[in-house]
């Protein structure tokens, strides 16, 4: 596994890593130091066959010292991350060297022997080089959804049907052949363009997945099932030419596993708060650790769940670094005291997530727990996910102007209570427990790793 810089893409990468290694495979996990330090440790029954190799990013005039993830950086510097991020080429390719030249059998857990394959994030654009000189295959793991990659499309029919205007980019791509949720309001599609041009790293975001079509991937792997977006698998395969085989969701083991609050004083408090509370009461808020949330986001958010009058527990993380008490609307913490807890906790009385739509999150909430959703997209296929949710009724979107994106605190409100009360939540409830219990089957999700294992055994 290359390393990633984004925590959304470091989890699913440790995630297939950990479930390789349970099938027997040594895998060099490589990331950078900080990077590294922060993700979950390898369990121990696995540490033997999941190595962390760390490799230092290089400085570049701009970039905060010590940044070495999106977390680190505000929006505007992220592409500067991804310059650096393109200095990890030597280093890798030192490393692949020195593995390549080890040669034999590595050792009893098979390391230190030239690498099978080489999976990547799609940024990596710079090892593909490295992997063709020794003769490694690659393949590209997508941790984003299928409709994401589809909505992109390979060179060659981008190049047939160019988008060149914000209304292109909110039309469905003509190489999809059958009706989908494909595509993006106005305010989401005028942040797609950008992805197009050069940044600052000198490279445009989608030129460095185009490496899809390099010779040496030779398989697209998807944090992704058919259960979980039907009819895209094959259609991708036509569009790439090339097998897209799907590893399942990689959702994580019981609750108990990833609860890291440990003795947190805040933690054992919300946990004491979520105790008292009916079954499937509380709405859970959570944007993300990186979503584009303004200070007027966050304050008609607030405005919102205070005026739904539903239970909620909301992971806040300020904007720019704003005090909660500056943020929020004058008086919020005191009108709903005993009522919202503002912490980061998942418990069973959550009835509803209230969230950005990013994939992991809608994988983690939707198909694993089997809540239903309230959706609120900002940016990248956040959009597309939740067209898709809404569209399996299992949730509802906050409504928001078509143009520039701004919501009201009144249309959360209208959306959360939807979603928690009555007749219709119940139903919202059912819908999302039923989609859950057929994408969510630990068995078919275990059934997708083997057969992508018997897929890099074929392709090796």
């Amino acid at each position: 596994m290359a390393g990633v810089r984004h925590f959304g893409h470091m989890i699913p990468f440790l995630e297939l890593s950990k479930r390789l290694a349970r099938r027997g495979h040594a895998v060099t996990f490589v990331s950078t130091p900080r990077n590294a330090a922060r993700l979950r440790a390898v369990p121990l029954e696995l540490s033997a066959r999941v190595r962390v190799v760390t490799l230092d990013l290089p400085a570049v005039e701009g970039l905060p010292a010590g940044a070495e993830s999106t977390a680190d950086v505000p929006p505007e510097k992220v592409d500067l991350l991804k310059a650096a991020f393109d200095g990890l080429a030597a280093p890798f390719a030192a490393l692949v060297e020195e593995r390549c030249a080890a040669g034999g059998d590595g050792d009893a857990d098979g390391f230190v022997r030239k690498p099978d394959w080489i999976i990547l994030d799609f940024a990596h654009i710079w090892a593909w080089p490295i992997a063709e000189e020794h003769k490694i295959a690659c393949a590209m793991f997508l941790i984003f959804p299928a409709a994401h990659l589809a909505y992109a499309g390979p060179k060659h029919e981008n190049e047939a049907h160019p988008r060149r205007t914000t209304e292109d980019y909110m039309a469905q791509p003509p190489w999809i052949p059958f009706p989908s949720t494909i595509s993006y309001r106005r305010h989401e599609a005028a942040t797609r363009a950008p992805a197009c041009r050069p940044n600052a790293s000198g490279v445009a975001d989608i030129d460095r997945l185009w490496q899809l079509h390099h010779p040496s991937c030779r398989l697209i792997v998807s944090r992704s099932c058919p259960e979980a977006e039907p009819r895209l698998f094959p259609l991708l395969a036509e569009l790439f030419a090339k097998p897209v085989v799907p590893a399942g969701l990689l959702l994580p083991g019981d609750a108990a596993d990833d609860n890291d609050g440990g003795g947190d004083r805040s933690f054992l408090e919300a946990e004491r708060w979520l105790d008292g509370q009916p079954r499937r009461s509380v709405v859970y808020v959570a944007l993300g650790s990186e979503a584009s949330v303004t200070a007027d986001n966050v304050r008609e958010l607030g405005r919102g769940l205070e005026l739904s009058s539903v239970p909620f527990i909301w992971a806040f993380r300020s904007p720019s670094g704003g005090a909660p008490e500056v943020l929020l609307p004058d008086g919020f913490g005191r009108r709903v005291a005993g009522r919202g807890v503002v912490l980061v906790l998942a418990h069973a009385a959550v009835g509803a997530f209230l969230t950005h739509c990013g994939w992991g999150s809608v994988t983690e909430s939707l198909f694993r727990f089997g809540h239903p959703l309230v959706m609120l997209p900002f940016v990248g296929d956040q959009g597309l996910n939740a067209r898709a949710m809404a569209a399996r009724s299992v949730g509802v979107e906050v409504p928001r102007d078509y143009d520039d994106g701004s919501f009201r605190g009144a249309d959360v409100a209208a959306a959360v209570r939807c979603v928690m009360a009555g007749e219709e939540g119940e139903e919202f409830a059912r819908r999302a427990k039923e989609l859950q219990e057929v994408v969510g089957d630990r068995v078919r999700q275990e059934e997708y790793v083997d057969e992508l294992v018997e897929y890099l055994q074929r392709y090796k």
